[in-house]
C-alpha cells in the first residue's frame, strides 16, 4: 500500500512540470507600464517587438514578446521597456536570474559539475549546455562581486555598531599559480575583499590594502602570517593599527623549518621505491579470490587460535588486509595539513609494523602456514624489504621521531591545532587565556634550553630564536572596543586559517568535479571575488545584501547590465594573456630556425 502511495504522489509530481503543462512552448507579452508621453501626455506608439527564447525555473522554456513604446509626437527620446521582463532575465541574455543563482549555488557552493547542473536543470525543463553552465558559473560571481561592492556603506555601518572590525589577511598559491589573497573581518566573519596577484610582494598587496582602508576606514587590528610582503604592506597602509601574528600560521612555520627535511627523506624514499603502486598491485592480486572470501577469511582468522592452520586463501586476506591498513596510513592526519598531519611518516611506520607481523607468521612455528601461504608471505615481505632495510630513512625516522616531540610539546604550550580538535582548519584553537599560553611558552623555552640537545641542534636554536622575533606579536594584549553600548575588550582569534579553511572546501569540491587534487589550474582561470561565495552563508551578511529584497536573483536584478558589462572587461584585461602575434609565432614548426638565422 505504501508502495503504490509512494508511486502515485511521484506521478502526480512529475504531471506538475511545465514541460507536462503545456503542450506547447507558452508566449508572455511584455509590454511598458507607462501608455502616454510624460512630456506631451499623448499615446506612446510601438516602436518595435523583441522576439526571444527566455529559460526560467518558473515554467521552464517560453517565448517572451516585449513591445517597445516611443513617443513620435515630441521630442521625447526616450524608449520605453518592460520592466517585468528585465526582473527575469538579463539584457541579452536568455537564461534567468533564477537559473543564475541556481548555477553559481550548484558550482560553488554544491560542488556540482557541469554535467550534473545540466542534469538537474533539465528536470525542470532547461535545456541547457555544460559550456553554459560554465559560463553563467563566472557570471553569479561577477553579478555577486557588484552587488557587495553596493553594500560597502552598509557593511560598514555594521562595523560601527560593532565598534570597528578586525582585518584578516590570509593567501594561498599552488605551484606557479597567481596568489589569491583574502581579507575578512574576524568580528561579522564577513569575507570584505580579494585580489590576484603574480608574487606576494608588498608593492602589489598596498594598493589592496589602500582600497580596504578607503572603504572600510581603519581596521582595530591586523591578524596576519609572517610573510615579508604582508607585514611590509600593513606597516606602510596601516602604522600605527595593531599587529597581530596568526597563531597557527607562526606554528605551521616553525614546523615546517623544523620536519620537513627530514620529511622529505622519508617521501622520497617512499617514492624512491614506489612501494604505494606495488602494495596496490598486490591488493589486485589478493582481491581476485573475491570480495565475499576475503571478508569471510579474515573473519575466520581474527577468530582463530594459534594451532590452527591458515590456508592459501586466507593468508591472501590476511595479506590484504595488512596492506590495505599501511595504504590508510596516507590517509592519516586530523585536517590541518603538514608538519601537524604526518601521513607519510604514518604509512611507513605501518609498512615496518606489517613487515614485523608478517616475519612473525613466517618464522613463529605456532603458526602453521602451508607451503603455498609461506611463499605468498615471503613474497609480500621481498616487496617490504627495500623500504625497511633502508639505512639512511631509518636514522632519519629516529631523527624526526625526536624533532616531533618538541613541535607536539610547542603545539600543546600553544593549545592550537590540536590531534583532539574535531574541526581541523575550522578549529580556532582553545578557548585559553593569552597569558596563560604566554607562559606556557616560556615554560617550553626554559626546559628545551636546559636540555643537551639544544646545544648542538642549530634547527631548535633557530625555533627559539623565531619565537623571540614574534614575541610581542604573538602574545600582544586584548584590545579595547568602543561600541554604542559602551567600551569591551576584544582578544583576536588565534587563528588566521581563512584561505586554509575555503581551499581545502574548494579543494575538495575540485577533486570530486575533476578527480584532479591540484587547483593550480583552476586558480589561474578562476575569479579573484570567487571566496565572496563564502558569505552567502552569513546571516549578517545575507540580511544587508538582500535588503528589501526575498532573493538573491531580485538583488541581481537591480544591477545595472553596463555596470556587468564594465566588470566583465576589467576581469578580462586583467588576465594575463600572451599577445596574438607571440602566440601564434611560438606554434610555428619553424619557430627555433627563425631566431638561429637571427642570430647569425
Amino acid at each position: 500500500m505504501i508502495v503504490l502511495l509512494r508511486q502515485l504522489i511521484n506521478s502526480s509530481v512529475s504531471a506538475l512540470n511545465s514541460q507536462c503543462i503545456f503542450a506547447q512552448t507558452p508566449t508572455i507579452d511584455f509590454e511598458p507600464e507607462i501608455e502616454k508621453c510624460p512630456h506631451c501626455a499623448k499615446p506612446l506608439q510601438v516602436l518595435k517587438t523583441e522576439t526571444k527564447h527566455v529559460y526560467t525555473l518558473h515554467i521552464g522554456k517560453f517565448v517572451a514578446h516585449h513591445s517597445i513604446r516611443k513617443c513620435v509626437n515630441c521630442n521625447n527620446t526616450i524608449y520605453y521597456r518592460a520592466p517585468e521582463l528585465n526582473s527575469l532575465v538579463p539584457k541579452y541574455s536568455n537564461y534567468g536570474y533564477d537559473i543564475m543563482v541556481y548555477v553559481g549555488r550548484a558550482v560553488f557552493q554544491r560542488y556540482r559539475t557541469s554535467a550534473e547542473v545540466v542534469a538537474e536543470l533539465a528536470t525542470q525543463n532547461v535545456p541547457i549546455s555544460a559550456s553554459e553552465v560554465n559560463y553563467l558559473a563566472q557570471k553569479f560571481i561577477v553579478y555577486l562581486a557588484i552587488a557587495h561592492k553596493n553594500i560597502v556603506p552598509q557593511i560598514t555601518g555594521l562595523f560601527h555598531t560593532a565598534g570597528g572590525y578586525i582585518l584578516h589577511l590570509d593567501g594561498t598559491n599552488v605551484g606557479s599559480s597567481p596568489h589569491l589573497l583574502s581579507a575578512k573581518d574576524e568580528l561579522s566573519k564577513i569575507v570584505l575583499a580579494n585580489i590576484k596577484i603574480p608574487t606576494e610582494n608588498a608593492d602589489q598587496i598596498i594598493p589592496f590594502l589602500k582600497d580596504i582602508k578607503t572603504k572600510y576606514g581603519e581596521p582595530l587590528a591586523v591578524v596576519s602570517d609572517m610573510g615579508r610582503g604582508i607585514l611590509t604592506a600593513k606597516a606602510t597602509v596601516f602604522p600605527t593599527v595593531a599587529l597581530f601574528i596568526c597563531h597557527f600560521h607562526f606554528l605551521r612555520d616553525i614546523g615546517k623549518d623544523l620536519l620537513e627535511k627530514h620529511y622529505a627523506v622519508i617521501r622520497n624514499t617512499l617514492k624512491h621505491y614506489g612501494i604505494s603502486a606495488q602494495l596496490r598491485r598486490r591488493m589486485r592480486q589478493y582481491a581476485k579470490i573475491g570480495q565475499q572470501s576475503l571478508e569471510t577469511n579474515i573473519d575466520t582468522i581474527m577468530q582463530s587460535n594459534k594451532n590452527q592452520q591458515y590456508e592459501e586463501n586466507q593468508i591472501y586476506s590476511l595479506c590484504y588486509t595488512l596492506i590495505a591498513w599501511a595504504l590508510d596510513g596516507k590517509n592519516h592526519g586530523h585536517g590541518f595539513g603538514f608538519p601537524f598531519d604526518r601521513p607519510h611518516l604514518e604509512f611507513y611506520n605501518r609498512i615496518n609494523e606489517i613487515y614485523r607481523i608478517l616475519n612473525s607468521y613466517k618464522q613463529n612455528s605456532a603458526y602453521s602456514i602451508t607451503k603455498e601461504g609461506v611463499k605468498i608471505v615471503e613474497t609480500l615481505l621481498t616487496d617490504l624489504e627495500p623500504v625497511v632495510t633502508d639505512e639512511l630513512c631509518k636514522n632519519t625516522v629516529k631523527t624526526i621521531v625526536q624533532a616531533i616531540t618538541v613541535f607536539d610539546t610547542l603545539r600543546t604550550a600553544m593549545k592550537i591545532a590540536q590531534p583532539t580538535d574535531k574541526d581541523g582548519l575550522n578549529s580556532n584553537g582553545t578557548e585559553t587565556d593569552i597569558k596563560t599560553i604566554e607562559n606556557q611558552i616560556i615554560i617550553f623555552k626554559n626546559n628545551l634550553l636546559a636540555t643537551q640537545e639544544y646545544k648542538t641542534n642549530t634547527d631548535y636554536q633557530k625555533m627559539l630564536a623565531q619565537i623571540d622575533k614574534y614575541w610581542e606579536k604573538l602574545f600582544a594584549d586584548p584590545i579595547e572596543v568602543k561600541t554604542p553600548n559602551g567600551s569591551k575588550l576584544v582578544q583576536p582569534q588565534r587563528t588566521n586559517n581563512i584561505m586554509e579553511q575555503f581551499f581545502r572546501d574548494f579543494k575538495k569540491g575540485h577533486r570530486r568535479t575533476t578527480g584532479n587534487n591540484s587547483i593550480a589550474k583552476k586558480l589561474q582561470t578562476m575569479f579573484a571575488e570567487t571566496p565572496l561565495v563564502k558569505n552567502l552563508e552569513n546571516k549578517d551578511y545575507m540580511k544587508i545584501l538582500l535588503g528589501a529584497k526575498a532573493t538573491l536573483e531580485e538583488v541581481f536584478a537591480q544591477i545595472d547590465y553596463q555596470e556587468y558589462i564594465s566588470e566583465i572587461k576589467l576581469k578580462k584585461d586583467e588576465e594575463e594573456k600572451i599577445p596574438k602575434k607571440i602566440k601564434k609565432l611560438i606554434k610555428d614548426e619553424n619557430f627555433q630556425q627563425k631566431f638561429l638565422l637571427l642570430a647569425s
